[in-house]
């Protein structure tokens, strides 16, 4: 069936004379991105020719998506707003919580006891506010969107940083903090600086054992985790027409670890295809009709140098597998050259687990490729060197690859199958051992290898690739295999060959599934009541944050200054601590224990100005909240970089950070602290970053005139009585300035509501 189809009916009855109308005020033809954005503005939103990367414009999105570890703090927050019902049509996807340990029978049964108050709350919210709910089990969001909810043309908003998994359905979707989600579930305009385009030219067909991640894998390699910062990646040519929609999902999704503000495929028949084998017929006619429109204008592919900031060219014929790794997913490796960079590294080539699945990697075509290369073991007589696992994306893609023998060929080889859920992907993995921090590597098909990411185990390198290219490396149990040219001895002393990997696109006797795991809201939810036990562990409902005084922030003390790499995961570590995202005062007691102090090169351990001591960091923290010390955090290059989680916003705003000052930040951070009233400053001079001292306090000379576009002045007073005065700058609008005076963006919207 078609979720909301006569919402989507809407979007297209007028959207050729909105893309037209667009192409107008902007003065020239369009990409296929901007024509979503384009017919997607807010209506307060002054039409005009709108500045790549500099101007802010308000939007109306179609729909927003949350995921359970999220959608707690987006929820509890938008349990304060006031309002009756969602303005848009909303889901959540009970999806990170569920621990991949035994299997998926005995997991998910843990889970569901483990979880259940979190599960009750987060349905009966979803029910009293008309908001629908999957239910564990049910899938990983951004498969379930794709196969449920995703539409060409359309604009979501999604708390998870992978809601970009749309685009393989030619639509706009960003990943937000879950404060943006209330903005829009609230009624309000959502504000995003208007992206930069960058434009990826695909020629030729895939062959081989290449696959559509391997052409997100070399994209990444390419640009690095921060090149598509502030920019939407669109692709297009006759190699993106070429693609499956799933594979086409496979690339945007993984867009998100170049810090792209969303990527996106135009519509083509591919997609139409999926549709209708999703049972979506009726959203097929209706994107038909509109096909037209639902592509970047003429001229823009004619001449794509001219109406892109920046253009890739890629040839499919001749794209070779690869593996991006380990520690980042940008560090990308043909698989040709493995061998030679494993051994001038050091890094282990004996592979310990193979993992394939998850949000990125989990469509019928992908496990069907993967089981082609699984079953070779069998026929071939091969011994499989390292446990294997596979984690489907949805329970429509588990019971039809089970009713298709899959599931059978990968027990064959004793292929572990565990929940439809982020399980590995997103460190809800309890591995045997990691705790021994032994220097390992495992292989993989999902998208980020973060330090400790999938076990905890800073010392796992781990390696991302195709999930046919996984089930290989897994077989034969060594880093430097390239399937392509080598042989493997098999049980009988025989050299042989893996056959290149082969599957269907889409199941041929169509999708199939007894319980999808939907729960509708009620039609009338007024009467539904929510409760949240003041003593839980888990919940606990929100206190708004403390509105600007109107001062200069002085006194300051420095909390860390982080030295490298700074991701969410440093910043609000995922794994066990996942069951506290509903309880903001035990969840902040991760704050920021990843992160490495630039000090003493140590982890979670920095010194407090109050008594001189080394501490872990939340405790200095708590400690200067205490004593009424407001404190600011100092990071690098891309600071906040990964996932959308706005606890790494919420956390250090909860234990009294007043500001964030680093090189540079990745986007959905930088708005995550904007929106909880948080100062997101980045050095005029980056050199800067090195006059920081671990005793300085800290004074704002100039933040009672703070103002758009005018740099802001902080005075570093050093412990030897000098001062160094460092310049800073800012992207605050007039708007999110008022985030900042009302102590929140949500304090501003209960404010509105009451003077409406």
């Amino acid at each position: 069936m078609t979720f909301d189809l006569d919402m989507i009916k809407k979007v297209y009855s007028d959207f050729e004379t909105r893309v037209n109308d667009a192409r107008a005020f902007m003065g020239r033809p369009l990409t296929y991105s901007e024509k979503i954005l384009c017919a997607h503005l807010d209506p307060k939103q002054v039409k005009e020719a709108f500045k790549r990367g500099e101007s802010y414009v308000d939007f109306a999105p179609d729909r927003v998506a949350m995921q359970d570890a999220t959608a707690q703090m987006a929820l509890l927050q938008f349990m304060q707003a006031g309002k009756k019902q969602v303005a848009v049509p909303s889901t959540v996807h009970a999806d990170h919580l569920i621990q991949a340990r035994v299997g998926a029978e005995k997991d998910l049964i843990e889970a569901e006891n483990k979880n259940n108050e979190v599960y009750q709350f987060l349905q009966s919210v979803s029910n009293k506010y008309g908001i629908g709910f999957w239910k564990a089990g049910a899938g990983i969001i951004h498969q379930v969107v794709l196969e449920n909810y995703a539409f060409p043309g359309g604009l979501m908003i999604g708390t998870d940083s992978h809601t970009v998994n749309a685009g393989g359905l030619g639509m706009v979707a960003i990943g937000v903090g879950g404060a943006d989600a209330v903005d829009v579930m609230a009624g309000m305009a959502w504000e995003l600086k208007f992206p930069k385009m960058i434009g990826v030219k695909l020629t030729g067909k895939l062959n081989g054992w290449a696959a559509a991640k391997d052409v997100i894998l070399k994209v990444a390699g390419i640009l690095t985790v921060k090149g598509g910062t502030g920019a939407i990646v669109e692709y297009f040519g006759d190699g993106a027409e070429s693609l499956s929609c799933t594979g086409k999902g496979t690339i945007c999704n993984m867009g998100a670890e170049v810090g792209a503000t969303t990527s996106i495929f135009a519509y083509d028949n591919n997609m139409s295809k999926y549709l209708r084998s999703t049972d979506r017929e009726d959203l097929a006619d209706a994107a038909d009709a509109v096909a037209h429109v639902l592509k970047a204008d003429p001229e823009v592919l004619a001449e794509p140098q001219k109406y892109f900031d920046e253009v890739i060219e890629i040839n499919l014929d001749t794209l070779e597998p690869y593996l991006n790794g380990p520690f980042t997913p940008d560090l990308a490796t043909p698989i040709s050259q493995m061998k030679e960079i494993a051994e001038k590294n050091g890094w282990p080539t004996k592979i310990e687990v193979g993992l394939i699945g998850s949000c990125t990697n989990s469509s019928y075509e992908d496990i069907a490729r993967a089981a082609s290369v699984a079953k070779q073991a069998k026929e071939k007589n091969l011994e499989v060197k390292a446990e294997y696992t596979i984690t489907p994306g949805s329970e429509q893609v588990r019971f039809t690859v089970e009713r298709d023998g899959f599931l059978k060929t990968f027990d064959e080889i004793g292929g572990k199958v565990f929940a439809n859920a982020c399980g590995p992907c997103i460190g809800q993995w309890a591995r045997e051992g990691a705790e021994k921090q032994e220097k390992n590597t495992i292989v993989h098909s999902f998208n980020r290898n973060f330090s400790k990411r999938a076990d905890g185990n800073p010392n796992t390198y781990a390696f991302v690739g195709s999930p046919e290219l996984v089930t290989a490396l897994a077989i034969a149990g060594d880093l430097t295999f390239n399937p392509l040219t080598d042989k493997l001895k098999n049980k009988d002393g025989e050299m042989v060959l893996l056959d290149e990997p082969n599957g269907d696109e889409l199941p041929r006797l169509g999708f199939d599934v007894d319980d999808p795991g939907y729960i509708a809201p009620a039609e009338d939810g007024s009467k539904v009541e929510v409760v949240v036990s003041p003593t839980s562990d888990r919940l606990q409902l929100l206190e708004p944050f403390t509105p600007w005084d109107g001062k200069n922030i002085t006194g300051a003390k420095l909390l860390i200054k982080a030295y490298g790499k700074c991701t969410t995961d440093h910043i609000s570590m995922a794994g066990p601590w996942l069951k506290y995202r509903g309880h903001l005062d035990n969840i902040s007691n991760n704050m920021l224990i990843g992160a490495v102090n630039a000090f003493n090169m140590e982890t979670n351990n920095v010194k407090n100005e109050e008594d001189g001591q080394y501490k872990p960091v939340p405790d200095s923290a708590r400690q200067y909240k205490a004593d009424g010390v407001p404190t600011i955090v100092v990071g690098d290059e891309n600071y906040g970089e990964g996932s959308s989680r706005e606890h790494a916003a919420m956390e250090p705003r909860h234990l009294g950070v007043r500001a964030v000052l680093v090189k540079s930040f990745a986007r959905i951070h930088e708005t995550n602290l904007k929106k909880q009233g948080m100062l997101a400053l980045t050095f005029d001079n980056k050199e800067d970053y090195e006059k920081i001292q671990e005793d300085d306090t800290i004074n704002f000379l100039d933040l009672d005139q703070f103002a758009p576009g005018k740099q802001l002045s902080l005075e570093f007073v050093h412990a030897d009585g000098t001062k160094d005065v460092i310049v800073t700058n800012h992207t605050y609008n007039a708007g999110q300035i008022g985030w900042f005076k009302a102590g929140s963006a949500l304090n501003l919207i209960k404010l509105m509501e009451k003077q409406n």
